[in-house]
C-alpha cells in the first residue's frame, strides 16, 4: 500500500516495510499476550492490503475559506490535512471528494466538524455529517438532494439532535462457508471494520464447534455478528450486550437470518452474573430464567 501521509497521519503507525512486517508485529505481539497461556498455533489471516476498512472517521479542517478532511497527526501537533485515504473501503474511498464537494458547493460547511462513514461489500453508505451548530429544514432539504445525487444516505448530527434523511443503517451480506448471512449495521455502534478478515474469523470460529452441543453464552455479542452463524452449533444461545442500537440490530439479524434460539438482552457482565445468581432482578430480561439454560460454552 502507498500513502502520501506515511509517517505524519497517525492512522498508521507501523508502515515502514509494508504490510507484511506490520502483520508479522501484530502477530508477535498477539503471541507474547497469550505465552501465560497458550503455547500453541495461531492461525493467521492476511488482509487486503489497502481498500479494507468499511468504517472510518474524519474530521473536517477549515484553513482561509477551504475545507478538507483531516486526521490526527502521529506527532501528536494538531492535525494534517488529506485528500485520500488508502485504507478505506472502495465505496467509502469513491464518495469521500464528491461528498465534501457537494457540501461546499451547497453551502452547508459552516461549522462541519467530522464526517463518519459506513459501508458494504456491496457498496451501500451511510455518511454521518458532525455540526457544532443546529440543523433547519434547509439543510435537510439540501442534504437530502446531496445523497440522492450520490446515492448515498446522510445523517446529520449536532448536539441533542440527529437527523436521519433516509434510514441509519447498511445491510452487510458476509459469505460464510457456502451460506449468506445478513447483517444490519446502524450507524455510530460497533461493527467489525475490516469485512472480508471478519468472514474468515467466523468460518474459522465455526470450525471449531463442531459437536459441541449444550447453550452458549456469548457476552457483548454486538449486533450479532458472531451469535447468529454461533447459533446453529448449540441448543439455544443466550447473548448480552449493553448498547441500546446493538440490541435493536441483534434481534432484526436475527429475523433477517431466520434464527429463533437466540435471546438477547441488554445487560453488562456485571448485571448478567447478578441475574445469574439471583441476586438482582432486571425487568429488561422479561422473565428469562437463566437457570434454565445448560451453559457450556462462553
Amino acid at each position: 500500500m502507498q500513502c502520501e501521509y506515511f509517517g505524519i497521519c497517525g492512522s498508521c503507525r507501523i508502515y515502514e516495510s509494508g504490510y507484511d512486517e506490520q502483520l508479522n508485529t501484530k502477530s508477535a505481539a498477539i503471541m507474547e499476550s497469550f505465552a501465560p497461556y497458550y503455547q500453541g498455533k495461531i492461525d493467521i489471516f492476511a488482509s487486503q492490503q489497502e481498500h479494507y476498512r468499511y468504517r472510518s472517521e474524519f474530521k473536517i479542517y477549515h484553513d482561509d475559506g477551504t475545507v478538507s478532511y483531516a486526521m490526527s497527526r502521529m506527532d501528536k501537533q494538531g492535525s494534517v490535512k488529506i485528500n485520500s485515504c488508502s485504507i478505506v473501503a472502495q465505496p467509502i474511498a469513491s464518495v469521500m471528494t464528491p461528498l465534501l464537494d457537494a457540501i461546499c458547493e451547497a453551502k452547508i460547511e459552516h461549522k462541519l466538524f467530522g464526517i463518519d462513514f459506513l459501508s458494504t461489500q456491496a457498496g451501500e453508505v451511510v455518511a454521518s455529517l458532525l455540526y457544532h451548530r443546529a440543523l433547519d429544514e434547509q439543510w435537510q432539504e439540501i442534504a437530502k438532494s446531496i445523497a440522492v445525487k450520490l446515492g448515498i444516505h446522510i445523517i446529520g448530527r449536532s448536539r441533542k439532535q440527529k437527523l436521519i434523511l433516509s434510514q441509519d443503517y447498511v445491510t452487510e451480506t458476509l459469505k460464510i462457508g457456502d451460506k449468506d448471512y445478513r447483517y444490519v449495521h446502524i450507524e455510530n455502534s460497533f461493527t467489525q471494520p475490516n469485512a472480508q478478515v471478519n468472514e474468515k474469523m467466523i468460518e474459522w470460529s465455526l470450525s471449531k464447534l463442531d459437536n459441541i452441543g449444550g447453550d452458549l453464552l456469548e457476552l457483548y455479542c454486538g449486533a450479532g455478528n458472531f451469535t447468529i452463524p454461533f447459533a446453529a452449533k448449540f441448543d439455544r444461545v443466550l447473548a448480552t450486550e449493553i448498547s441500546k442500537p446493538s440490541i435493536v440490530a441483534a434481534k432484526r439479524n436475527m429475523e433477517l437470518n431466520k434464527v429463533d434460539n437466540i435471546h438477547f438482552v441488554r445487560l453488562s457482565a456485571e448485571d448478567f452474573t447478578q441475574a445469574l445468581d439471583q441476586t438482582r432482578v432486571y425487568k429488561r430480561i422479561n422473565g428469562e430464567n437463566f437457570s434454565d439454560y445448560q451453559l457450556k460454552t462462553l
